[in-house]
């Protein structure tokens, strides 16, 4: 058991590290909301949405609905659409200073949260193709042990980005590196976006 939860922590540190819409996300919602406990809803939804990919990887379900042409097709899309609002809203955020800032509500953040979580087709192949792929290696008590060590390893993540972006927005009172992380979250999620689109287009052709 110990060896599957060094390798579920391990795999799971690979693929959440590097910086993809997700992760900006939760980092610029802890950064521009007054309160950490007012980015909870975000961190809570991401948390979630990759304990519920992570679980479907393991039992086999998502290589089902993955081999549908069709339903990528469909994700692809939805994503794509979601992706561009999202750009767009981070882009148009420019606020003077803090006491001007207008931060995102519960609602838009759970719904941008479910978006780049459940709605990336990246993040739904790297889940379903490396730890789907992974866990297959073990049975009974070491597959619950991997699949405990990589559904932690997203929640401890998610909670530190979103305190990394807190410290940050305490840091910045003119509201000036907010200002900067909006434009570079939002040419980060646009790069994902083309991605897509480009996979859109393959899918189509």
């Amino acid at each position: 058991m110990l060896q599957a939860t060094i390798h579920g922590i391990l795999l799971a540190l690979g693929l959440i590290l590097p910086l993809g819409a997700q992760n900006v996300f939760v980092f610029n919602q802890g950064a521009n909301q007054k309160k950490l406990t007012k980015a909870l809803p975000v961190i809570i939804t991401a948390s979630f949405c990759d304990t519920f990919l992570i679980v479907i990887a393991i039992l086999g379900v998502s290589l089902i609905l993955m081999s549908l042409p069709i339903l990528q097709l469909i994700i692809y899309i939805i994503g794509f659409v979601f992706l561009l609002y999202m750009a767009w809203s981070l882009w148009k955020e420019q606020p003077s200073n803090v006491r001007d800032m207008a931060p995102m509500s519960t609602k838009k953040q759970i719904g941008f949260a479910l978006s780049v979580s459940l709605l990336n087709p990246h993040a739904i192949m790297d889940t379903v193709g490396v730890i789907g792929t992974s866990a297959s290696i073990y049975t009974s008590y070491e597959k619950i042990a991997f699949a405990i060590a990589t559904i932690s390893v997203s929640w401890f993540w998610f909670i530190f980005l979103a305190i990394l972006g807190k410290l940050l927005g305490s840091i910045d009172k003119t509201g000036k590196y907010i200002i900067v992380l909006n434009k570079l979250s939002c040419i980060i999620v646009f790069i994902v976006s083309l991605i897509i689109l480009k996979n859109i287009i393959q899918l189509l052709y």
